[in-house]
């Protein structure tokens, strides 16, 4: 499960998450850990644009939180990858700024979170995206150790018995 902070100009017209260019962008980093968006469930913690694309308000993001929790539900991951500050401080409050924690894998019971920068931030500011890049790697590492088959049994040591002479007399 993919969340991230609102949707865009571009989002808010066509009704879909990550349909502009951070969406490309995260299109590009998905499909570099062999991963398309049928595999993924992507959401955002706002589900309207802010007016003039301004940064969420609390109360907007509150709002909006039983729809997230129930999302969250309904699809039950076992990896969340967070994108962007505002998604992080309203699933993981107080972890940190995402600079700090980016990349981190964050275990809260049973699913697994990872704080990435938005690929909006990486489009602004172009030195992030080596930054995605490495995240994205970090997290198909994970994904591969979570899905691989569970290692064979050890096959069980059978005491040797001694074998018994049989007498024909």
């Amino acid at each position: 499960m993919i969340v991230g902070e609102a949707p865009g100009f571009n989002e808010d017209r066509q009704g879909e998450p990550f349909v502009g260019a951070a969406g490309k962008l995260l299109d590009t980093l998905l499909a570099r850990i062999s991963l398309s968006r049928q595999d993924v469930y992507i959401t955002n913690v706002l589900k309207c644009r802010p007016p003039m694309n301004r940064d969420p308000m609390p109360n907007e993001a509150e709002a909006c939180e039983p729809y997230l929790q129930r999302q969250l539900q309904l699809v039950n991951p076992k990896v969340v990858l967070i994108l962007g500050r505002h998604a992080l401080e309203r699933l993981l409050p107080g972890q940190g700024s995402i600079s700090r924690v980016h990349g981190s894998l964050i275990r809260r019971g049973a699913v697994a979170y990872m704080p990435l920068y938005h690929p909006a931030a990486a489009l602004h500011n172009g030195a992030l995206v080596a930054d995605l890049e490495k995240d994205f790697d970090g997290v198909k590492r994970h994904l591969d150790a979570l899905l691989a088959p569970p290692p064979a049994p050890e096959p069980m040591a059978v005491p040797r018995q001694e074998a018994e002479q049989l007498r024909l007399l």
